[in-house]
């Protein structure tokens, strides 16, 4: 911002100068002089430096570090008495996503519980999409829902949407991929696809009115017609963009038996062109006849080499390199993502028989189920039993991304195992690592050894991830508290607070405001005297 400042001041300058009027170009040089360092001091107060940012997608961009550069926000709130509680929105009585933020809106799924408007009712998904400045609804999608193992039930929409310019992209509960304009119906239903009366119902009901509240479908992929996908309980992913394409978890997963794997050739991971939804890519690493669950890790991006690597934590607990795609393929072709390396987190661990498997809580496989975070050569991923059907032994692993080949071996920097099972993505900063696991703690690692600095027991097992912000280190646990540590290597509580219901989300900060989702409402914090 301060470049941009002085760039347009030095301009307003160099027009006066060369102004005709060679009486009035002193004092229009004072007085230009006197607007750049207006600008400068107002360019460098704490009020601008404190905010500025949106969160268009869940992490950091690329790495998926889940860390924020916002500064002031809150160390301290109170829901009962108001105090930095900016505004509070109501969502359903489930809900799972994090919140993202770009362009002056507020993305956030949940479930139809109550009803968001008369004509769709039910169990449904839903995506609200609120104003950030009061968040009021501005438009909301509504998805039919699946059958109850592949979908379910009362649990709706619980994928972070990716936000790029006005386009959204987000995993529905019906295995779609979609598109949709960032300004819903607002501007008019733009296409292709505008078939969203008959989106909004089940199979063979007649469509319903589409009206300004409703969201706008660009375009839509879906995953089980058109890949024979088997999703589980949710689908579930964040939708990874690098450059033209977009880097997809398919959730592919087990039967409702928990025994049996329906489509074992279906892809983990796929590629879509942005623009179309165009299948231009899908992996080949056979990750399906050894699911575990479901596949719910979503991937991350690093340059090694000068190349662009594609890094992909399967529900086989392998952690996989992938080469990025530089160009977009012949329209009737669909490419086989080429493996640059892989990385077992649990080589001896068992592999394939689920049902031998299934429930074992001491022996079972592993899995990875968080994201794994890309920083300086190194990759960094949580991994270990299932937390529904398998052991409780979990690590946080140093992979040296590198290697090639199979680095199971070779690539480990260190392994340090965590209190009981782990779905959360860590936060890198200062050299230090922050993760939280489902035994009730957040752990302070060191990013070179892998060593603990602290670990705090927190009340309440933690299916969310950490975010580190403003020296703070913010967590909410599934009992309903919300803990907020001072980052750095020494334990201090900040402060802990009892909110209205469980949390699921990993908090987000943008825009010099903290929101905190529970699974019935989103708390918009921010400091009130900045």
């Amino acid at each position: 911002m301060l470049a941009s400042v002085c760039r347009v001041s030095l301009s307003l300058f160099a027009r006066d100068a060369n102004r005709p009027d060679t009486d009035n170009l002193h004092m229009n040089g004072r007085s230009v002089l006197r607007t750049v360092f207006a600008s400068l001091l107002i360019a460098v107060t704490p009020a601008v430096e404190s905010y500025g940012e949106d969160q268009p997608q869940w992490g950091q961009r690329y790495t998926r570090n889940l860390i924020s550069h916002e500064k002031n926000l809150p160390t301290t709130f109170d829901p009962k008495t108001g105090k930095n509680v900016k505004w509070t929105a109501p969502l359903g009585t489930q809900s799972y996503a994090t919140p993202i933020v770009a362009s002056g809106r507020i993305l956030i799924g949940t479930n139809n519980d109550p009803p968001r408007d008369q004509q769709n009712g039910g169990d449904r998904g839903v995506l609200l999409c609120l104003d950030e400045k009061d968040g009021k609804v501005l438009w909301h999608l509504s998805v039919p829902k699946q059958d109850e193992f592949n979908d379910w039930p009362r649990v709706g929409i619980v994928s972070p949407p990716t936000v790029e310019g006005n386009r959204v992209y987000v995993l529905s509960n019906r295995g779609e991929v979609l598109c949709l304009d960032l300004n819903g119906q607002a501007d008019g239903n733009d296409g292709p696809f505008r078939d969203e009366g008959r989106h909004m119902v089940p199979a063979g009901k007649p469509a319903l009115e589409v009206r300004k509240e409703n969201a706008d479908i660009i375009w839509k992929y879906d995953m089980i017609s058109e890949l024979g996908v088997q999703t589980h309980d949710k689908t579930f992913g964040s939708v990874l963009l690098h450059g033209d394409f977009l880097y997809i978890p398919t959730s592919n997963g087990v039967d409702s038996t928990h025994k049996l794997i329906p489509s074992p050739d279906a892809p983990s991971l796929i590629v879509l062109e942005k623009k179309t939804g165009r299948l231009v890519a899908k992996d080949g690493l056979n990750i399906g006849p050894q699911i575990v669950h479901c596949n719910w890790s979503s991937p991350s991006v690093g340059t090694i080499g000068g190349k662009d690597l594609i890094f992909f934590g399967g529900s086989n607990a392998i952690c996989y390199a992938l080469e990025a795609l530089t160009s977009v393929p012949p329209a009737s072709k669909v490419e086989t993502l080429k493996e640059v390396w892989r990385f077992d987190c649990d080589p001896t661990g068992p592999r394939g028989d689920l049902p031998k498997w299934q429930d074992n809580r001491r022996d079972g496989p592993s899995t990875i189920i968080g994201m794994p975070v890309f920083h300086e050569g190194r990759l960094y991923v949580a991994a270990g039993g299932d937390l529904w059907h398998g052991k409780p032994k979990c690590w946080m692993k140093c992979i040296d991304a590198t290697k090639t080949g199979d680095i199971t071996k070779s690539g480990e920097v260190w392994s340090t195992p965590l209190s009981r099972h782990c779905m959360s993505t860590p936060s890198i900063h200062d050299g230090l690592l922050y993760i939280s696991d489902c035994g009730r703690q957040v752990s302070c690692l060191d990013l070179k050894t892998g060593k603990p600095h602290w670990v705090h027991r927190a009340t309440g097992p933690f299916w969310s991830s950490t975010l580190l912000a403003d020296n703070k280190v913010y967590a909410g646990s599934r009992r309903g508290d919300f803990w907020i540590l001072a980052a750095g290597k020494t334990l201090q509580v900040l402060d802990t607070f009892r909110l209205d219901s469980p949390i699921n989300a990993t908090p987000t900060a943008a825009n010099g405001v903290l929101y905190v989702a529970t699974t019935n409402k989103l708390y918009a914090l921010e400091v009130e005297d900045r």
